[in-house]
């Protein structure tokens, strides 16, 4: 028996299978791990046995940076949210939504307008850029901005995530055609029905490269399923932070308190109204949230 390590791709039927030295490997897990309620997933890093018959346990996991419960996967780096320039428009609530969602799991969010080849999102583009946050352009028709993505993409472990519609599969299919990843309009055919199974999976596109094929990864998924604490709130806003710790109350909401340094920064234009918008509606969804409702 030997051991090696390896990054967990995918997870399907009580198998796993494992990426180490350039090689997948097929294995089952310890049933220790089910006893934790702990299952594996895509994007962990794990230690692997192999057996004198090639067959292969994991054995131990690796502690993880994050993790997200729907979709399923660890250890990301990088969420491209994608938006429609229109058809369907944008929302920017649901894009801070998610933008929060990645900050408050360390995971570096990028912006992605698709279908520019329709209409300027230079408006947009000051919005998220003001606030620090990477703003792509893309056409998958022109091919504007695709090989930006491309470049971002290189030595991480990423995700895309957009509702129907908004040209992720079409992006993701330009980004490296052996994906053949099938757009909205065939998506809708198979369906998301109660017992279909939706399987995160790692798609190597080069070394140390690696795209999430999230199924049906909706906006919705992670703002549901990864709820925010009202404390924790302005800290996932990027914009807020030289502001944080100089409102006149420690306590302070940045909702409408007097003396609150994130309202000045508002008001001298430092902070996008719409950002502001954003943070004011999360702050009402939130702030009556029992604890127990977290777990």
């Amino acid at each position: 028996m030997r051991m090696e390590q390896g990054l967990l791709l995918k997870g399907i039927g009580g198998f796993y299978y494992i990426e180490a030295a350039d090689t997948v490997y097929e294995a089952k897990a310890r049933g220790i791990f089910r006893k934790k309620g702990i299952t594996p997933l895509a994007g962990d890093l794990v230690e692997f046995s192999v057996g004198d018959d090639d067959t292969c346990t994991i054995e131990t996991i690796g502690e993880r940076k994050n993790f997200l419960i729907r979709p399923p996967i660890a250890n990301l780096d990088q969420l491209f949210v994608v938006v429609s320039i229109l058809s369907p428009i944008p929302n920017l609530l649901v894009i801070d939504k998610m933008i929060a969602a990645a900050e408050e799991k360390n995971i570096e969010p990028i912006v992605v307008f698709s279908k520019t080849d329709l209409q300027s999102c230079e408006e947009y583009r000051q919005i998220y850029e003001t606030a620090g946050i990477p703003f792509v352009a893309v056409s998958s028709v022109s091919g504007e901005g695709v090989d930006r993505v491309r470049e971002m993409l290189s030595g991480k472990i990423s995700a895309f995530s957009g509702n129907s519609g908004v040209g992720k599969s079409s992006l993701l299919n330009r980004l490296d055609e052996r994906l053949s990843l099938p757009t909205a309009e065939i998506s809708q055919k198979l369906g998301r029905g109660r017992h279909t199974t939706r399987q995160v999976e790692l798609l190597k596109l080069g070394p140390d490269t690696y795209v999430a094929d999230t199924p049906g990864f909706s906006s919705v998924d992670m703002i549901q399923t990864d709820l925010i604490h009202k404390e924790n709130l302005p800290y996932n806003f990027r914009e807020f932070a030289p502001y944080l710790h100089q409102c006149r109350f420690p306590s302070c909401s940045h909702t409408k308190e007097k003396g609150c340094a994130v309202l000045a920064a508002l008001e001298e234009g430092k902070v996008a109204p719409s950002r502001h918008q954003s943070y004011l509606a999360m702050y009402e969804e939130i702030k009556n949230i029992k604890e127990w409702e977290h777990k």
